[in-house]
């Protein structure tokens, strides 16, 4: 059974994060520049919340607010939705897709271990079914 610790050894452990009362428009600019669609929100080692691009889009863009006027904590998601080192792939896979969220801090014992995409997840699926299907047709040409 493939779990989400698996993702994160391949991946490495590294969370990008940023301060409750950071601008958004620092946190889009983080974001941009580390090429990736999330930043934890963290106070000091303490999870608070995480901040998307679709918050940005939602909260900001959309609504005529100043990403360089507005803090992370005015729009940030603080109702985290997290999966442990030893949760399945296909269970945080599904997570994802029930709760139409696209990133998954990884948390056991209040420790953050790391940080999964809906990218990380079909990515490892997808490698997993490529390694099955050589594993397969190796067997099938054998015989």
């Amino acid at each position: 059974m493939a779990t989400v610790n698996d993702i994160l050894v391949d991946k490495g452990s590294e969370v990008f994060r940023i301060e409750p009362d950071a601008t958004v428009f620092e946190a889009i600019t983080q974001m941009v520049d580390r090429n990736c669609g999330a930043l934890l929100v963290m106070l000091e080692d303490d999870v608070v919340g995480i901040i998307t691009e679709r918050d940005y889009l939602r909260k900001i863009a959309v609504a005529g607010r100043s990403s360089k006027t507005t803090t992370v904590r005015e729009i940030m998601v603080d109702s985290l939705i997290i999966v442990e080192p030893d949760t399945d792939i296909d269970e945080a896979l599904a997570l994802i897709t029930d709760q139409r969220i696209r990133h998954l801090p990884v948390v056991s014992d209040s420790q953050l271990h790391g940080m999964i995409s809906i990218g990380d997840l079909v990515k490892y699926k997808t490698k997993a079914q490529a390694f099955q299907i050589k594993h397969l047709e190796e067997y099938i040409s054998a015989r």
